[in-house]
């Protein structure tokens, strides 16, 4: 089952994921990001995923495409070794903006650094 963990640091919604994103498990991410009307960037936080399936990795290219339409920034952060083979393997790590930990997403546009931890 995939759980949801949102916090709001300034207008960045930051989603700790755990779990797997995979058929039958994305409703609640979908609610989740689309709940964030007032933030400038959503960042999914993905050191907790297990397992991901192409209709995992389709909800969130969905996901993106909802964001980026709205003017917000869409980034994925904390990829594991496992995810981001999944994202080479399907050439997504171009498409999607991954930052490690120590890059911490942006706020105001990009003008001031929003400091937080990884998911607990």
């Amino acid at each position: 089952m995939l759980k949801v963990y949102a916090r709001n640091l300034g207008n960045v919604a930051v989603f700790c994921l755990q779990g797997r994103i995979v058929n039958g498990e994305t409703r609640v991410l979908r609610e989740a990001v689309r709940a964030q009307t007032h933030v400038t960037a959503v960042v999914l936080d993905l050191a907790r995923v297990t397992a991901i399936d192409a209709h995992g990795l389709g909800t969130m290219l969905e996901l993106r495409r909802e964001t980026i339409a709205r003017g917000v920034r869409f980034k994925l952060m904390n990829v594991s070794k496992f995810t981001n083979r999944v994202l080479e393997v399907t050439r997504l790590d171009s498409v999607f903006e991954i930052v490690p930990r120590a890059d911490q997403p942006m706020s105001r546009a990009g003008q001031q650094r929003v400091e937080f931890a990884a998911c607990a």
